[in-house]
């Protein structure tokens, strides 16, 4: 599947910013067995006087970038072309065990950015909570294959929790999500997360987009009209990572376009840095993920 994707980040001071000094991870990378990144472009107004691209440890693309000129908005906007192709879900019932996953993520010594280690422990986002262990526990008993497991997990999640846009922020705790049983797509990542590590279990957090116009026939999905969130479990070395959406209790797959992956949102971030200014400031996102019809090759002649 072919995509072009169109990002607008804004921010609206309530007084003149005299600098920002900020890290974007706006900027989508290859990925192995899932996305190829055909043409990318990044404009920022005003234009910084510094900019600098690179990768995180995870390999997430990310621009570092100084603007020191006065100013009382910016405006950060990228333009993608993505071609998406996802390999088929493993047979779930295939899958290594609950008690072997465990056993084998941690004796792993591998610290590179794919290693199921990351994915162990609490992270700055996601504390790990009593009542969410206990919650999702249910779903996990030793010998269930793994994705089957996380598969019902992602689907409890779904229909135990309301997607209620403006119920929180970016700062909510996932026990705070999980006492509410609402909350948006970040929140259930984090929950799924949460209750993944809770038994043992490597996840990891994944930002990204979703398509904005479904195939014909098919519901628009929740979270289309802006940066998506979803959970990567580790399943193994064979296996590797695998994609899942607890907001519309999904796979990832060529609806889901990744931006960054990490620990948990913290790590993905799409804006982080400093401001000084004072004084509020509004934000605003948009986005597009709209389907590009490949070209017909022309009918051979009769």
């Amino acid at each position: 599947m072919l995509y072009d994707i169109r990002q607008t980040t804004s921010y609206s001071y309530a007084g003149v910013v005299r600098a920002t000094k900020q890290v974007l991870r706006m900027s989508p990378v290859d990925r192995q067995g899932h996305q190829h990144v055909i043409a990318h472009v990044l404009d920022v107004t005003p234009k910084p006087s510094e900019l600098e691209r690179g990768r995180d440890f995870f390999g997430n693309g990310i621009a570092w970038m100084v603007v020191d000129a006065a100013h009382d908005r910016l405006d950060i906007s990228t333009r993608s072309r993505i071609e998406v192709s996802v390999a088929p879900l493993p047979e779930a019932e295939t899958t290594p065990t609950v008690a072997s996953i465990r056993l084998d993520a941690m004796a792993s010594q591998d610290l590179g950015p794919a290693s199921p280690v990351h994915g162990l422990y609490a992270s700055r986002s996601i504390p790990l909570e009593l009542t969410i262990t206990e919650w999702a526990a249910t779903s996990f008993p030793d010998e269930r294959p793994v994705l089957a497991a996380a598969l019902e997990l992602m689907h409890r999640i779904h229909d135990d929790f309301a997607y209620q846009p403006g119920t929180t922020t970016v700062t909510t705790l996932p026990v705070e999500a999980f006492d509410a049983r609402s909350g948006v797509c970040q929140d259930f990542a984090h929950v799924m997360i949460a209750g993944l590590r809770g038994a043992g279990l490597p996840a990891r957090y994944v930002s990204g987009y979703l398509r904005t116009i479904p195939p014909e026939g098919q519901p628009r999905l929740a979270g289309a009209d802006a940066t998506h969130a979803w959970v990567e479990v580790w399943c193994g070395a064979r296996i590797g990572w695998i994609g899942l959406d607890p907001t519309n209790a999904i796979p990832a797959g060529e609806d889901h376009v990744i931006l960054a992956i990490g620990r948990d949102y913290a790590d993905v971030s799409p804006v982080d840095g400093v401001v000084v200014s004072s004084g509020n400031q509004i934000l605003a996102v948009g986005v597009d993920v709209i389907p590009v019809e490949r070209p017909q090759a022309d009918a051979p002649a009769s």
